[in-house]
């Protein structure tokens, strides 16, 4: 039986009753479904290896101290920019999400929104982050710049290689090495192997949120690791998270830390464990929730971090 058609203008796949639906006047409704605003766990997984890198600079270098400032520069970045990356694939997809039940509710392909003012909505978008960038350093500008190829590129991927994933990893993982440039104006071992556990990470949740498409995936010919993967996604995505924890550990002993981080580690570590012993790839209620506990992963790694640093 065919899923229920949603109310106009509501998005598919966003919880029902979220703060956009009830609370933003209508003008504002469609632009903040574009951006993703009814799906905060968009944003928090571009900002977590933010905060990673930042608590990781705060080890490595104790006299320096955290900076809760560019903490909260980051968080309001990450949400812009998720909204502007969010927006362009938008932009690109519209014929695809058409065809995909999933998306097809969108605000593009829906007509709620045309291509003209999404354009005009990602410019504002990238203005506030640009305004934000421009608050760091000049290695940290210069890597924020650096970032929009990837954030460019990406929605072109799934259209020409099975690894999607990979570059949604190069991009939402680039908050490892602004953070630290933005704490120590340089880079070094422990941000580079900090940035590939998340790049580890990214591949290993989106393969579990792809899985919700497979099917209509498979129909319009966009690729995925989920497709690619199939009935071995479960065990390939042990390895990545394995990867993504192997990783972090070892960039938080490079950058000093120890008797507090590393029992600690082992909270992102289980919750990691859990996501793949429950997941039912054929189940996309399942591989969503799975997928949105890794908002608990990036909190539980940053306050690993934290204490390590603090105590």
């Amino acid at each position: 039986m065919p899923s229920p058609e949603p109310q106009s203008g509501v998005v598919a796949d966003a919880q029902r009753g979220n703060w956009v639906d009830r609370y933003a006047p209508e003008i504002v409704k469609p632009f903040a479904r574009l951006a993703r605003w009814d799906r905060p766990i968009g944003f928090w997984l571009l900002f977590w290896p933010c905060g990673f890198a930042l608590a990781l600079a705060a080890v490595a270098a104790p006299a320096h101290g955290f900076d809760w400032w560019n903490l909260i520069l980051m968080f309001v970045g990450a949400i812009a920019m998720r909204g502007a990356g969010c927006t362009l694939n938008d932009i690109v997809d519209a014929d695809l999400d058409a065809q995909v039940e999933r998306t097809r509710s969108r605000p593009i392909p829906a007509e709620d929104v045309t291509k003209q003012q999404a354009a005009l909505f990602l410019s504002g978008q990238l203005l506030i982050g640009f305004v934000i960038l421009c608050q760091f350093n000049w290695l940290t500008i210069g890597l924020g710049v650096l970032s929009l190829v990837l954030v460019a590129i990406y929605p072109f991927m799934k259209r020409i290689t099975w690894w999607p994933q990979l570059f949604l990893g190069l991009a939402f993982s680039w908050g490892a090495l602004l953070g630290w440039a933005a704490e120590t104006e340089g880079l070094g071992w422990p941000p580079l192997i900090l940035y590939l556990g998340c790049i580890l990470w990214v591949i290993g949740y989106d393969t579990i949120y792809a899985l919700q498409d497979v099917e209509d995936d498979a129909l319009i010919g966009v690729k995925s690791t989920a497709r690619l993967f199939g009935a071995q996604a479960k065990p390939i995505v042990a390895v990545f998270y394995g990867g993504a924890v192997a990783c972090w550990l070892v960039a938080g002993l490079m950058a000093g830390g120890g008797h507090i981080f590393v029992p600690l580690l082992v909270v992102p570590a289980l919750l990691l464990a859990w996501q793949v012993v429950t997941l039912d790839r054929t189940n996309p209620e399942n591989a969503l929730a799975r997928f949105k506990s890794n908002h608990w992963v990036g909190l539980a790694l940053t306050l690993a971090l934290l204490l390590e640093f603090y105590f």
